[in-house]
């Protein structure tokens, strides 16, 4: 699961220039550390940022916008998860075949959790070299989001391929460029959204997985969810 507490971390306060006052004294103004500018505090955190440990006054910016990018990438996964889980519980599944001699029904047919086994081993190949690809993607993205960049952001063009060889121009991310037609306000609004999404979905994601293998350790789940 992925850290959430580390990513709505309290903030450090750190002493800026002393500032001139009544006479000669001079007294330290605080200064906003860069975990309080970021985005997602709300009601549920009482309008603060929540680091009960303390942890963001002991690490660096760069720790910080590393904290967020993780909190979002495992969101996202966590909110696929959730999903899946749900629908694989209901019995939907794909029509067709997930590979020649393996329909997706049989993929489901033993539940969520049974589902990996069932994924033949060229299935599973795949689905870690599409994970790197998307890891290499936002590692390699320049500015990086640990220097600059913006944590957690999607461009529409993830590859863009080898000058002379090879030049994907499908939009891998909002292919109807639904985003572009908001205003700013209603983007932050959207991301705000998906960050508490994503803080939800990765605590049922993990409930479920707990109720599965220890049964009755979470009271509102039935055994053997």
């Amino acid at each position: 699961m992925a850290m959430i507490v580390p990513a709505l971390m309290a903030p450090a306060l750190m002493n800026a220039p002393a500032m001139p006052v009544a006479g000669s004294a001079r007294v330290a103004v605080p200064k906003m550390a860069l975990v309080d500018k970021m985005e997602g505090v709300g009601p549920e955190t009482f309008g603060k940022v929540f680091d009960p440990l303390g942890i963001s006054s002991s690490v660096s910016d760069e720790a910080v916008m590393w904290f967020r990018h993780s909190e979002l990438k495992h969101g996202r996964v966590a909110m696929a998860a959730t999903v899946g889980c749900l629908v694989s519980k209901l019995g939907i599944t794909f029509p067709g075949d997930l590979a020649n001699g393996v329909p997706f029904a049989s993929v489901g047919a033993g539940g969520p959790f049974a589902a990996w086994d069932a994924v033949p081993t060229a299935g599973k190949l795949q689905l870690f070299l599409f994970i790197g690809a998307l890891e290499w993607a936002s590692e390699t993205k320049k500015p990086h989001y640990m220097r600059g960049g913006v944590p957690g952001k999607i461009d529409p063009y993830l590859f863009e391929g080898i000058p002379g060889l090879w030049a994907p121009k499908i939009r891998f991310w909002d292919p109807l460029n639904t985003m572009g037609a908001l205003t700013e306000e209603q983007k932050a609004t959207k991301r705000k959204s998906e960050l508490k999404n994503g803080r939800l979905a990765m605590i049922a994601i993990i409930s479920f997985i707990s109720a599965h293998y220890i049964p009755g350790s979470v009271p509102l789940l039935p055994a053997g969810f």
